[in-house]
């Protein structure tokens, strides 16, 4: 339940700390005053949208913090927990709206997401106003209902998920079919490229080698001419260099025996004669090896070309046009398991149906099965809440797997008859006011036994009723309260007498400033307020004695309901 609520910077509301209880407590004030103020701040904290001009005039934001006690056993304490969630002492929730910039968000002690909030508080409080009255009328907040009355939440989602399945299963069939138009064209293209790049043969560093060859290819007569040249300089030619040096040698020999300096010098030429014999033979061999060949050139040329020409095409280098050949080749071996593929998604979609088929059907009898046990449960409520003979039929329309949807197949409609005898039509269509009241009073009566939701708010949903009726709804709501924590904005003095607690919401002027201010009442107070709404501002003493005869009967009332429990 809401334990404790604290509001700083909102529209009217300057500063206020409420501590709250269980029970029922009733907001009351004239109009004007501020009510609707704390449902904005409860809305807020429910994830609702933060609207900058919630914010009060002089102030930078709005504040909006509340701590919920929840049950040991809860399993959204476990869950919050597993978040990192503080929840040892209350869920504290806390929630900043700036003039300007974005707002912040804080549940349990950690910075949180508005869906977030939406998703854990929204479980905690249900708030009912005149505009829900009026989603009563829509189907889905009809389908909705049933649901939650049912317990249809884990089902729901699983058949959410199912249908999610089944739904990418049809688009990716659709777009592999699609694609299929084109598969043909696709499978030719990548054939032909891969047979060109295997025709290729491409050999990773080829490019280089056959440059270094061509250089030499291309400077072949020179090669040729120099290193036969040389050899004849050498060695060959009628005055060669071997044969001077030869002279030279034999000279000197014949001199070092008269001077034996000359003697190391003719040695030394002798091996320099023998350097030149083998360089000259090099020459002769090498020059022997080179063949002018135009066509190996020819041939080189076609060859760096038909590289440079695959190169451009696939990625600018060798090294990227033998991977890209790799990856085509995948590529048409996948397009050629094209109705392989094909059968297997197709298998899928068949088993995603299936599935989703079958568990539509499962929540299909659910809620059927639950229908007509929510339709007694609000005629009862009617008939106590003065609607004499009116009745509520749930109807549930199976649509077949035709009307497949993230919700099942059905369709939910409320049909109404207001008076016995009468055949029910759409409740969107004859339903007044004041019977809409009723019947979503009764619908909450009927799932504050089946849903987990802690505190509800009911927001002047007693338009459009007065007198016994009135006395009739405060009873009821008293008697959600006995499950629930219950908090209900209300003009009517018939339903405030019924309430555990009672809480005003009070407009004063400070220093030429409107505040709004929220007191509890205490029992003398509250029968002068309860006098002020029977008999206007200026209450007269028969009002007030009324008041308190509502207050005692009021407590009667509730003195024989707990004898009974």
């Amino acid at each position: 339940m809401l334990s404790f609520l604290r509001i700083s910077g909102l529209a009217l509301i300057d500063e206020l700390e409420l501590p709250l209880g269980p029970g029922f407590t009733v907001i009351t004030g004239e109009t004007g005053a501020g009510k609707s103020i704390l449902v904005d701040a409860l809305s807020l904290l429910r994830g609702g949208r933060a609207r900058t001009e919630l914010v009060r005039s002089g102030s930078n934001e709005a504040q909006v913090e509340a701590v919920f006690s929840l049950p040991v056993d809860d399993p959204r304490l476990e869950a919050l927990a597993a978040q990192g969630r503080q929840v040892e002492d209350g869920l504290l929730v806390r929630r900043i709206l700036p003039k300007s910039g974005k707002g912040r968000v804080y549940l349990g002690g950690a910075l949180a997401t508005a869906g977030e909030l939406s998703e854990v508080v929204g479980s905690l409080v249900d708030i009912t106003s005149q505009h829900d009255q009026q989603s009563l009328m829509d189907p889905e907040s009809q389908m909705a209902i049933l649901d939650r009355f049912a317990d249809n939440a884990e089902v729901l989602e699983e058949m959410r998920g199912l249908y999610a399945t089944l739904s990418n299963a049809e688009a990716e069939i659709a777009s592999f079919e699609a694609d299929a138009r084109t598969r043909a064209e696709r499978e030719d293209f990548l054939r032909f490229q891969v047979r060109e790049l295997e025709d290729a043969n491409l050999v990773s560093g080829e490019d280089e080698a056959l440059r270094a060859e061509r250089e030499r290819v291309k400077g072949a007569e020179k090669f040729l001419a120099a290193s036969a040249r040389g050899e004849q300089v050498l060695y060959s030619a009628e005055v060669a260099a071997v044969g001077l040096i030869g002279s030279v040698v034999r000279e000197l020999e014949a001199l070092s025996r008269l001077d034996p300096e000359l003697g190391v010098s003719a040695e030394r030429l002798s091996e320099a004669q023998s350097i030149v014999e083998d360089v000259a033979r090099d020459l002769g061999r090498y020059a022997s090896s080179v063949r002018v060949d135009p066509q190996r050139l020819e041939q080189i040329e076609e060859r760096l070309y038909l590289i440079g020409r695959l190169t451009r095409k696939h990625g600018g280098s060798l090294e990227n046009a033998i991977q890209s050949r790799d990856q085509l080749t995948r590529a048409l071996t996948e397009l050629g398991a094209y109705e392989d593929s094909l059968a297997e998604r197709r298998q899928a979609l068949g088993v995603a149906r299936e599935q989703a088929a079958a568990l539509a059907q499962e929540l299909a009898v659910r809620r059927r099965q639950s229908a007509r046990s929510l339709g007694k449960s609000i005629d009862t409520t009617l008939q106590e809440l003065g609607l004499t003979g009116a009745r509520v039929i749930v109807e549930v329309e199976d649509r077949g797997n035709e009307g497949l949807g993230p919700s099942g197949r059905d369709r939910v409609a409320f049909q109404f008859a207001p008076n016995a005898g009468e055949p029910p039509r759409a409740l969107a269509k004859i339903a007044s006011g004041g019977e809409l009241s009723r019947v979503m009073l009764a619908v909450k009566q009927a799932l504050s036994r089946a849903d987990q939701t802690a505190t509800y708010v009911f927001d002047e949903v007693d338009s459009g009723v007065g007198g016994a009726v009135a006395e009739v709804i405060g009873l009821k709501i008293r008697s959600i309260a006995a499950r629930r924590q219950v908090f209900a904005v209300t003009h009517l003095a018939q339903i405030a007498a019924f309430a555990d607690r009672h809480l005003k919401v009070e407009k004063h002027v400070y220093e030429g400033r409107t505040v709004a201010e929220v007191r509890v009442l205490n029992e003398s107070e509250r029968e002068d307020e309860m006098a002020r709404m029977l008999g206007g501002l200026e209450p007269t003493p028969e009002a007030a004695e009324h008041a308190r005869q509502m207050l005692r009967k009021a407590r009667g009332e509730k003195s024989r309901g707990r004898r009974r429990a």
